[in-house]
């Protein structure tokens, strides 16, 4: 790879600016402008920043079971029971389907006495919560080679 040894600075940046990149299928050097680089990396950020999908469950009944969306991306739930239950069950995303470091964070207002997580085909949900209190919350991450749920939080 060549390097240039002589350069001046860039007075002022703008999209027209030309970066060479380099594409190993192909063994190339191309060019490739500031704004077509930035073009990229905005169609394939997500539009939640904060890396979690928010799911709405408001229980209306103890014995409620809430599924989490079966995805691969990160779920926010947040649990609005319309009184405090004795019992409840959240079933987690297949572990078919879950991604290595996926989390769900859970959020719920009013205290469930029995709480009951769902692995869905995980080989376990290590540190699970077995009961919540009002304004309670837990994130779980998945981990792969694992096959398991860990409580981070």
């Amino acid at each position: 790879m060549a390097y240039i040894s002589n350069y001046s600075s860039v007075s002022s940046v703008s999209g027209a600016l030309v970066f060479a990149v380099s594409d190993p299928r192909v063994a190339d050097t191309r060019k490739i402008t500031l704004t077509e680089i930035t073009d990229y990396i905005t169609a394939n950020i997500s539009a939640n920043m904060s890396g979690y999908i928010t799911q709405y469950s408001a229980p209306s009944a103890t014995g409620f079971t809430v599924s989490v969306t079966d995805s691969q991306d990160s779920i926010h739930l947040i649990l609005t029971p319309t009184a405090g239950f004795a019992a409840g069950t959240i079933t987690l995303p297949a572990a078919s389907n879950c991604l290595d470091g996926q989390m769900v964070l859970v959020n719920c207002t009013q205290a469930v006495t029995t709480l009951t997580i769902g692995a869905n085909g995980a080989t376990a949900v290590t540190g699970a919560p077995t009961t919540l209190a009002a304004n309670a919350f837990f994130t779980l991450k998945y981990d792969k080679p694992a096959l398991s749920w860990f409580r981070i939080g």
